[in-house]
């Protein structure tokens, strides 16, 4: 089915719009602000955004609801590839608005995050290792059902529900100076680089096991990359999304990298402090700020957004007690 979205352009405008026919589904989340003094990181302000806190507990389920509600959706469905936030996404979307849902995942994938899918009472397909594996199981299935595709990343209307937490952010939080966005494929830092401009800098964040991003800015255009580490059940794909890439090139002003390590201490620094659950993907953006790989200037304002958090306390505190 042919997408009710015009034309192939995210901008404020469509994002402004998107954001109010989903907003009935989601939750607002909440920013929270604290001082780096409180990890140690000097005279900033930080200012979180709680995407963990959101409904199906990530980010992903604007651009879910955004694809259901702005496109036909036929009678065989919806199909969805996913490390698992996305698939917990669609899925809990589907539900909610009474549609079919068939969710492929990798083997990566984390039991918290496959057990979410089930609950919803989506069809459940877990094949290869990666991302990519569960992708082209996807493809083929709409091939041979008729299935709507719902893209994890690489898609206008998964663009502009990701914009929304842009734009919200902006209301919560107008005096940013800085934006620091987890990247797997690539689809919330173009939704949210979309509705900012340019206004803020914006700073992308990858494992260093999965440069997806930072590759494909360094050759001039998306391509393969590894695809691993601790947090590639959401920020490991193959490479970036076509529909991200430009948007990437004009404005996200830099990319950083950064270790498994660095993601576990930030997954433990934000439970100590301020008792917030975040999964790998989720931390990994204050990873960068936590371990210096991102360097605020002194009094720099910096909004971190926390991504996701379909992670357990059990399993958050049994690695966090071997050390890892």
């Amino acid at each position: 089915m042919e997408s009710k979205v015009e034309t192939k352009i995210v901008n404020r405008e469509r994002i402004a719009e998107t954001e109010r026919k989903i907003r009935p589904y989601i939750r607002r989340t909440p920013v929270m602000e604290v001082d780096g003094a409180d990890f140690g990181l000097g005279a900033i302000k930080i200012t979180f955004k709680l995407e963990l806190m959101q409904r199906a507990g990530a980010f992903k389920l604007r651009g879910a609801f955004a694809n259901l509600l702005l496109r036909e959706v036929p009678t065989a469905g919806v199909v969805a590839a996913s490390g698992g936030n996305h698939g917990v996404a669609v899925a809990y979307a589907a539900k909610s608005l009474g549609k079919r849902a068939r969710i492929f995942v990798p083997k990566v994938t984390s039991p918290s995050k496959i057990e979410r899918i089930r609950s919803s009472g989506a069809e459940l397909v877990v094949t290869g290792e990666l991302y990519a594996d569960a992708l082209a199981a996807s493809e083929a299935w709409i091939a041979e059902s008729g299935g709507m595709r719902v893209h994890a990343f690489d898609a206008v209307e998964t663009l502009l529900g990701a914009g929304s937490v842009g734009l919200e952010f902006q209301e919560q939080a107008p005096q940013l100076d800085a934006l620091l966005v987890p990247v797997g494929g690539g689809g919330l830092i173009g939704g949210i680089a979309s509705w900012y401009g340019g206004a803020v800098k914006i700073v992308g964040v990858e494992p260093e096991t999965a440069p997806t991003l930072e590759r494909a800015l360094a050759e001039g255009k998306p391509v393969d990359a590894p695809a691993g580490g601790i947090a590639a059940d959401s920020l490991a794909p193959k490479r970036v999304g076509e529909l991200n890439f430009p948007i990437a090139q004009k404005h996200v002003s830099r990319m950083v990298l950064v270790t498994d390590d660095s993601i576990v201490r930030a997954q433990e620094a934000l439970w100590s402090t301020l008792r917030v659950v975040a999964e790998p993907g989720g931390a990994a953006a204050f990873a960068a700020l936590l371990s210096g790989r991102y360097k605020a200037a002194p009094g720099e304002r910096v909004g971190v957004v926390i991504s996701g958090g379909n992670t357990t306390v059990v399993d958050f505190t049994r690695r966090a007690e071997k050390g890892a």
